[in-house]
């Protein structure tokens, strides 16, 4: 004996699957979609989905050195919709600038971390801000006035001068990470790479988020997060006044988004999830519209990433 089923019984099963799905996928613990745009690649197999899994991130951006192109390449293919990829490379190689470009046209879908031992407004980095304005990518810089340790040097020096570069290169898309970007949201810096106490007004990524469209901020690693600690009362000010400039990113090392394997002298990421961290006092100081913007509106909108 066949079974006919009516129209009304069969919306009614589907309607039931639909939501059996929706209530097998728990809401984020966030409120909503997060997009981390600071993940480094991993070398343990799905290493990169484990970390952004564990600390509730919806999508993330993998900033790939030259010798883990390929490595990113293949985790963005492998896991649709929750990865695109940066690439970057020592600036000081010869072959620096052919190399970008050849990741590009691979799929690569902005320039970073950029993070070599020259000056932010040397040769080396005009060429990688030129090549940003031509293939009409972001370029994301690590900036670093002072040594975290003996023997490490500076990165990307002297950020008091890059207003310049920003004004001379209006086509390009800049985005600031790094000790020295988040420490001269203070007018006064002290030679340290992690300065403490109350900020004073006027410093210079403070001005440059002011100043220039084409100038973005990344909130993540140590640095982001000891400057939303460092003065909670600026903080909170600083992002409602640059909520349409900064994005949510972690640069965290730990294996699963919840602290595994983080080793650190630090005390606000010791054993820690940077991801983890930073969201959860970005969420204290930021209202519920604004904390959608930076960790996910942003971000989304800037670098063209759909879904």
């Amino acid at each position: 004996m066949q079974t006919i089923i009516n129209r009304r019984q069969l919306l009614g099963t589907v309607a039931a699957a639909a939501l059996s799905r929706v209530e097998a996928q728990p809401a984020s613990e966030w409120g909503g979609p997060v997009l981390d745009i600071h993940l480094h690649p991993r070398r343990e197999e799905g290493g990169e989905l484990n970390h952004i899994n564990g600390s509730g991130v919806t999508k993330a951006v993998l900033l790939s050195g030259s010798a883990m192109a390929e490595h990113a390449r293949a985790v963005v293919a492998k896991n649709p919709g929750r990865f695109v990829w940066f690439t970057g490379t020592d600036v000081t190689r010869p072959d620096a600038i052919e190399i970008l470009r050849k990741n590009l046209a691979a799929g690569a879908t902005g320039l970073g971390e950029i993070k070599s031992h020259v000056v932010c407004d040397g040769p080396e980095m005009t060429a990688v801000y030129r090549l940003a304005a031509e293939m009409n990518v972001p370029v994301l810089i690590h900036f670093a006035d002072f040594p975290q340790s003996s023997g490490e040097g500076t990165w990307n020096g002297g950020i008091i001068r890059f207003p310049a570069v920003v004004k001379a290169n209006p086509r390009t898309i800049f985005i600031g990470h790094g000790d020295a970007f988040w420490a001269n949201t203070s007018k006064d810096v002290p030679e340290t790479p992690y300065p403490a106490g109350k900020i004073k007004a006027g410093g210079v990524s403070d001005r440059m988020l002011s100043e220039f469209p084409n100038f973005y901020g990344d909130l993540s690693a140590n640095s982001g997060r000891k400057f939303l600690a460092r003065d909670p009362e600026f903080a909170a000010k600083f992002i409602e006044r640059h909520a349409a400039k900064l994005m949510f990113g972690c640069d965290c090392s730990c294996s699963d988004g919840r602290g595994a394997g983080q080793a650190s002298n630090q005390p606000l990421i010791a054993g820690k999830c940077v991801a983890r961290e930073t969201l959860t006092v970005l969420k204290q100081l930021a209202p519920p519209a604004l904390f959608r913007r930076i960790t996910w509106e942003n971000g989304m909108k800037l670098f063209k990433i759909t879904g």
